[in-house]
């Protein structure tokens, strides 16, 4: 990058949270009763610890890109994200959340936040996300994917990813 250019020319590097910077697996057992217990699941993410592989690419992608997060936790969880971002020495950037009410799937949600950044004219140099219907949804809109694949998820996460739209 020359000293002239400016930060909004940097091309973006697009990260998840849940599954990919931060380790859920301590609160996943909350989606596996009946009824499942979103409160509960949310309200543990500040305890969630880093997962090193994430942290190490967002901070070798900061060097070259403008980071970008794209989660979908719902908004009423920005607070508790933006402390536990800064807690892991992660960088400011962007933080898109999904809207409290909003029930479509991950793979949706996310495409349309992608597609509406690439429409502004910047760069998406990757996604990098754990939900392989968004990586799948993500390149086959054209943009270049990283799966992180480091956590270990249950399968009532990515039921609840898909089925019920809430993270």
């Amino acid at each position: 990058m020359t000293s002239g250019s400016t930060h909004s020319s940097r091309p973006l590097a697009v990260f998840d949270l849940d599954g990919t910077l931060a380790d859920t697996a301590h609160r996943q057992r909350f989606l596996e009763r009946t009824p499942r217990d979103w409160d509960a699941f949310f309200g543990a993410a500040p305890d969630d610890p880093p997962l090193p592989e994430g942290v190490r690419m967002v901070r070798e992608s900061e060097e070259e890109c403008e980071i970008v997060y794209l989660t979908g936790r719902p908004e009423r969880c920005r607070r508790d994200t933006v402390e536990w971002l800064a807690a892991q020495g992660l960088p400011e950037g962007r933080i898109w959340m999904r809207r409290d009410n909003d029930r479509r799937p991950a793979r949706h949600t996310k495409l349309e936040i992608l597609k509406r950044l690439a429409a502004r004219g910047r760069e998406v140099r990757m996604l990098v996300d754990d939900d392989e219907l968004v990586c799948a949804a993500a390149e086959q809109a054209g943009f270049t994917v990283v799966r992180a694949r480091w956590a270990a998820t249950s399968a009532a996460l990515r039921d609840a990813q898909e089925r019920e739209g809430r993270t």
